[in-house]
């Protein structure tokens, strides 16, 4: 009771002081409700950022993959670094030269309107089928998990879960529909003090378990006992081959932190652009210390239970009920909601924006007043909040999270990427290379995955099993070396569109050259240390990698 007390009492506070922070922006402005009115301080952004990617689909997911593969998953967090650089010095500047509410907006001066709607729909398509409902479905398992719902209710697993889902939807909706970015930028922020603090006392309390009462007892055995666990490189058959590292990682991680509106808007909503790039390089930096909550938790788990739990997606779940105080529970479970709203109300108001800006007053009604914008794209907002909570619990078969959001989503975002990297550093490339770029990928990506991964796997593992291989570690590897890994895929189809896209350009370039304009809206004077701060984390990052290489 002392837990559900403090989960509810502490997520009322940060919605009331999200609340009274909304009051003094003007609502009935789209660029107040969409942006918190350009005024968001480096500090609001870092922690809107870290909380916005913290949730129980990198939580409970990522720590999952660690306890099946150890360090090497670890660059979904500090590569991620990396890329927040690259978005600070190259991305962001020409993002607040042109005066952006929305990606897809570039998109609309650098090639055509048809373009921007596209990647608009693009956008929405998986936000609602993919991302919301992950994560939507992985933050009830989790909360229905940690106050144990089905016995505290009497009901099944199922009904437990759904009422968890529709719980967290409506609250989260609330959030984004109706308090615009600020009240989530203001929110994420609060919450992301509380997340990092009880993220952290995970693995502190998992290694005083395993080294009887002492953290660094516990390091030391548990980097002894599993040595080989700590390698950075990955192998053949993990999640992260060493080798995908240098192809689709970086371009996934420059796709998400760099043109993700979901994630980007927090620094396209900055006062200026020295502010926003010192949010980035906050956020980067701190980036770095991921593992410790993502990654972690999950190896001291396969320690712990000596890697005998049923899935590994449990191996978060299952470590905080074994070693988390009893009175602490509620209040880890409180801070956990807090993410699991952060990333659901962030998508959606991401959701809410492409659909106000980029569709409703582009092609919808063009001569809407913008208090008429805010109106309908909230409605649109409550309807894609209401789909994403059917959805839900159809995906509780999908296997790994983690790994099945990372796969689906190379869908829409290598072609999306595609066009923006070629749309930025090419000045003649017409539109109809754009379009043809993003359905191309999208149909060629599919094919691959959908298809032809399936035959060469299956073939490859029928061939395994008449050659009398049995052993789950051979069928593994097996398996891997049948068909590239899907990373491997995302970078050949983006160097294949961005070929397609610029022969196209070179036989039917744009009569003229693309320029891109100041509008003026926010100062672009850069943060003067930007570039040491920046290759001071790409340092770090590298040096984190050599260190623990084997």
């Amino acid at each position: 009771m002392l837990g559900i007390i403090s989960f509810v009492g502490f997520t009322l506070l940060v919605a009331i002081i999200a609340y009274l922070a909304t009051r003094k922006t003007d609502e009935t402005s789209s660029d107040g409700y969409f942006l918190g009115g350009r005024s968001l301080t480096a500090g609001v952004i870092a922690g809107s950022l870290l909380l916005t990617n913290l949730s129980t689909e990198q939580i409970v997911g990522l720590n999952g993959s660690a306890y099946t593969d150890g360090l090497s998953v670890m660059a979904w967090e500090t590569l991620a670094a990396i890329a927040m650089v690259v978005t600070a010095i190259f991305l962001l500047p020409r993002y607040l030269k042109g005066g952006l509410t929305t990606i897809p907006q570039f998109l609309a001066k650098r090639f055509d309107v048809t373009t921007k709607t596209i990647t608009s729909g693009l956008f929405l398509t998986g936000y609602v089928v993919v991302l919301l409902p992950v994560i939507l479905y992985s933050g009830s398992v989790a909360i229905s998990g940690m106050f144990d719902l089905p016995g505290l209710l009497g009901v099944s697993d199922r009904t437990a879960l759904i009422i968890c889902i529709w719980g967290i939807g409506v609250i989260g909706s609330i959030y984004a529909v109706f308090g615009g970015l600020k009240a989530v930028a203001v929110s994420d922020s609060i919450n992301a003090i509380g997340l990092l603090t009880g993220g952290l006392l995970i693995p502190i309390f998992g290694l005083m378990a395993i080294g009887d009462g002492n953290v660094f007892a516990g390091l030391e055995n548990l980097m002894t006992t599993n040595a080989d666990r700590f390698d950075s490189t990955g192998e053949p058959g993990q999640e992260v081959p060493f080798s995908t590292i240098f192809t689709g990682m970086m371009l996934v991680q420059l796709f998400y932190w760099g043109t993700n509106q979901q994630i980007i808007q927090r620094a396209l909503a900055a006062k200026n652009l020295a502010e926003g790039q010192k949010g980035l390089l906050l956020a980067s930096f701190l980036k770095i210390l991921g593992p410790l909550i993502l990654v972690l938790p999950g190896m001291i788990a396969y320690h712990y239970f000596d890697g005998s739990l049923a899935s590994s997606d449990l191996a978060y779940p299952e470590l905080v009920r074994a070693v988390l105080p009893k009175p602490m529970v509620g209040f880890f479970a409180a801070v956990l909601f807090g993410a699991i709203l952060s990333s659901f109300n962030s998508v959606l108001n991401s959701s809410v924006t492409l659909f106000g800006i980029d569709i409703y007053k582009q092609h919808i009604n063009p001569e809407a007043q913008e208090r008429t914008i805010v109106k309908y794209g909230k409605v649109f907002g409550i309807c894609l909040a209401l789909a994403a909570m059917f959805i839900a619990p159809m995906i509780a078969n999908a296997g790994s999270l983690f790994n099945y959001l990372q796969e689906i989503n190379g869908i829409y975002s290598i072609p999306i990427f595609t066009i923006i990297v070629v749309g930025y550093l090419t000045k003649r490339v017409p539109a109809i290379a754009a379009k043809i770029g993003i359905f191309s990928g999208s149909i060629l990506y599919i094919i691959s995955q959908f298809f032809l991964k399936d035959h060469f796997v299956d073939k490859a593992l029928v061939a395994a099993e008449e050659a009398g291989i049995t052993d789950a570690a051979a069928l593994k590897l097996i398996e891997a070396d049948a068909y590239p890994h899907y990373l491997h895929i995302m970078a050949i189809l983006f160097l294949l569109n961005a070929g397609i896209m610029l022969i196209i350009g070179k036989l039917y370039p744009r009569k003229e050259a693309f320029k891109l304009e100041y509008t003026n809206q926010v100062s672009i004077e850069p943060y003067k240390y930007v570039y040491q701060v920046g290759l001071a984390i790409c340092a770090i990052v590298i040096g984190i990698y050599i260190y623990f290489a084997k």
